[in-house]
């Protein structure tokens, strides 16, 4: 597979996102499936790994602890903190102490000495970015993380980030229906030499084609919250697969390679963590890697899905206010 380069670090340009593994889309695989699929990942050339102490409030990095530590040396481990789950809630705490406590708790549960990049999960704004930042930058001096990483913050708190201590990665939801990077946080990624790492590069499935309608997600898929799912939103933006779907034809690929092979022609700094739970879809996201999009191809996708053509916002309301993500108006 492709290789770029992430902060200290090189890996496959496609990564794996593991979080629906043990969360946030219905019920989880089987412990065996789910160890079928990331065994099946490395073994493809897959070389980072992206968990987090939220998903499945610790089982997600428990599955991978279990399954990919005794190949920890082939891979590069991504997971987040300052934001996880308290008495079965959903809590965000940058604060010193509590990002401390989630790292020690993490490694434990990933079962490693060290975590090779280790994010803010979410900012909270209730501590300034440079406390938080402090953390994470003694984390590093005492060898339980190798570099820091933010995710869904803006191009001005990256800044102030950076000036206490290198970030290595930006992660953001990014993809043809989410554009919301391009406002700012990509254009200061390459100033500080930042990579971005793209998460639901596929729109939370919808990029495939193949979602229906929010009727068919389970009880509590977190989908069934979004606008972009709503009934009212979902009918108008199924308008624009009709000629993304063509585009696709054209190009012989489906629309899950066409969405991820539009990031990786974007620049060597943009990765990409697609997750799955089937081995074919796996397969079918990795051959994405050997598409070649021309310019020409790239530009006529930017325009169909040009940002204001896509209905609805990424989250719920309240969801909205605790990211720091700029925002299309």
């Amino acid at each position: 597979m492709k290789q770029r380069v992430l902060g200290p670090f090189k890996v496959s340009a496609l990564g794996l996102g593991c979080m629906n593994l043990s969360h946030a889309y219905g019920a989880p695989p089987s412990f065996d499936l789910a160890s079928s699929l990331l065994l099946h990942a490395l073994d493809r050339g897959v070389t980072h790994f992206d968990t987090a102490a939220l998903y499945g409030f610790g089982i997600n990095e428990e599955l991978l602890g279990e399954v990919l530590s005794p190949h920890r040396a082939d891979f590069v481990l991504a997971s987040k903190g300052g934001m996880c789950g308290v008495n079965g809630k959903r809590v965000i705490d940058g604060r010193p102490a509590a990002i401390k406590a989630n790292c020690e708790q993490s490694l434990k549960r990933l079962r490693t000495e060290v975590i090779d990049l280790y994010y803010l999960h979410r900012w909270d704004k209730q501590v300034p970015i440079e406390d938080s930042m402090g953390a994470m930058a003694e984390l590093v001096s005492e060898g339980k993380i190798r570099a820091i990483g933010l995710s869904e913050v803006s191009a001005q708190t990256l800044r102030k980030a950076h000036a206490v201590h290198p970030i290595a990665a930006v992660q953001s939801e990014y993809s043809l229906w989410t554009r919301n990077p391009e406002i700012a946080v990509r254009a200061a990624c390459r100033e500080l030499g930042v990579t971005l790492i793209a998460f639901s590069p596929l729109g939370r499935g919808w990029l495939t084609g193949k979602l229906q309608d929010v009727e068919h997600f389970d009880a509590n898929d977190i989908r069934r919250s979004m606008p972009r799912f709503q009934a009212n939103c979902f009918g108008a933006n199924r308008l624009l697969l009709n000629e993304y779907s063509d585009i696709a034809a054209e190009l012989r690929c489906t629309p899950a390679q066409l969405a991820l092979a539009w990031l990786l022609a974007q620049r060597d700094e943009v990765l990409a963590i697609p997750g799955t739970r089937s081995i074919k879809h796996l397969e079918e996201n990795l051959a994405a890697d050997a598409i070649e999009l021309s310019a020409a191809a790239v530009a006529r996708l930017n325009t169909l899905f040009t940002p204001g053509k896509v209905i609805g916002d990424r989250y719920p309301a309240a969801t909205q206010l605790e990211i720091d993500t700029e925002n299309f108006q």
